[in-house]
């Protein structure tokens, strides 16, 4: 991808074509997403959006990359409670429930990116995952006696597809940022003591 543009009217235009982008492959996925309706909604060209972006594909990445961080950033896992319990991951799990209320476009990023991209293993390559510290914390807490036993991995996997229950690609309902709080608050309470349970060592 090309370097970010150094002036504020660039800069300006580049955020116009990430969020423009974002509801386009949102909607559309990679295949469907298409390049004219991005400059037009963005109000620039094809030729501004290639030096930036380079692609069509290296702008999803842009776009991928950046829910990635997102995820990793707004929503981390608390890792500095010493050591991390079964509390803490029931806690992260209903972060991630409302990131995905706030942020519906992000997870819809990421599935369209599980479907054309890679269909099997790890969402993202080896040299790509964001999840080292993690599976780190999730390890010590084993250790701790305070997270029950098994493949760090495996329980992180598990406990991020609790969170999606009601999320935006859900085979069974999604909920949405519009529903009553009360609606919220009750599928918290349940997220929250389910990933508890399953967590919880012994």
């Amino acid at each position: 991808m090309a370097d970010q543009p150094l002036t504020s009217r660039g800069a300006a235009t580049y955020q116009r074509i990430l969020d423009v982008a974002t509801e386009e492959f949102a909607e559309h996925g990679i295949a469907g997403a298409r390049i004219e309706r991005i400059v037009s909604a963005a109000r620039t060209n094809k030729a501004q959006l290639y030096a930036y972006f380079g692609s069509k594909e290296g702008l999803f990445d842009a776009l991928f990359f950046g829910s990635l961080e997102r995820i990793t950033n707004v929503v981390p896992l608390d890792i500095n409670s010493a050591p991390l319990d079964a509390d803490d991951l029931a806690d992260w799990a209903v972060r991630l429930y409302d990131e995905y209320l706030r942020r519906p476009d992000l997870i819809r990023l990421a599935t369209w990116s599980r479907l054309e991209r890679r269909p099997g293993g790890h969402l993202v390559a080896e040299q790509d995952r964001r999840d080292a510290h993690k599976l780190r914390a999730i390890t010590d807490g084993q250790a701790a006696g305070l997270v029950r036993q098994g493949d760090p991995f495996d329980l992180m996997a598990m406990v991020i597809a609790m969170s999606m229950a009601w999320s935006p690609v859900s085979n069974v309902y999604a909920a949405t940022a519009q529903e009553p709080d009360d609606a919220h608050e009750r599928r918290r309470v349940l997220l929250r003591d389910s990933v508890r349970r399953a967590m919880a060592a012994g």
